[in-house]
């Protein structure tokens, strides 16, 4: 018994997860105007719809890593949780004071293949709006993922998962542009804000205090 309940140490620390999906459901609605971002390169990126398959891996892929950290080692899930939800919280922010979109979707219906992925391709581009995009939430947290993942120390990490992890990570920040759902802008913007976060959480004095914790 003693041992499920150190499992379960820092639960609290998901209600995070209810409250960002609140507010950012709240600023899809109610957000009317946007600024359109780009830059040339995104027009020259080809469309390749075979990128929806690591894009749609993102969801498993976080919730799975995720909680695996936070099951095997504490302490790296609170440095990645720490990294995830300090830019999580960036996110909103900057879609409030800044709310942006693109318009570099594919009209589909001119595309005369039919694929499964193309029929992916459809899925999404109905039920995700390209707004609110920067910077990428997509790419972000796939890198605090990363992260948390390379520095997971309580447990035995083979070098064929952590090549696995490494894999997927950029096959997964590869696609949202190949798909046309960020800018090369928002990948940017998120590796940025990605590099501060590692030297915030898994680098400088935040990362120390969470080394000295006794879990």
């Amino acid at each position: 018994m003693k041992l499920k309940k150190e499992w379960f140490r820092y639960w609290w620390t998901l209600f995070y997860v209810p409250l960002y999906m609140t507010v950012f459901i709240l600023e899809e609605r109610l957000i009317k105007d946007y600024h359109i971002i780009g830059i040339p390169l995104d027009r020259k990126i080809p469309f390749i719809e075979w990128f929806f398959f690591p894009y749609y891996i993102w969801f498993p892929f976080v919730a799975a890593v995720g909680m695996w950290l936070f099951f095997r080692d504490k302490k790296a899930y609170l440095k990645t949780i720490c990294f995830l939800y300090v830019g999580m919280t960036v996110f909103l922010i900057v879609s409030a004071v800044y709310p942006n979109g693109l318009d570099l979707r594919p009209d589909l219906s001119t595309i005369s293949r039919d694929n499964i992925a193309i029929r992916l391709a459809r899925k999404m581009y109905e039920t995700d709006t390209p707004t609110n995009v920067l910077p990428s939430i997509h790419v972000f947290n796939t890198l605090g993922i990363m992260c948390g993942f390379g520095a997971c120390k309580r447990v035995h990490t083979p070098l064929w998962s952590k090549w696995v992890v490494c894999v997927l990570g950029v096959s997964i920040s590869f696609s949202t542009v190949f798909v046309k759902q960020h800018s090369v802008i928002d990948v940017i913007a998120a590796i940025v804000l990605g590099a501060i976060c590692y030297m915030l959480f898994f680098r400088g004095k935040i990362a120390a205090k969470i080394e000295a914790l006794d879990v």
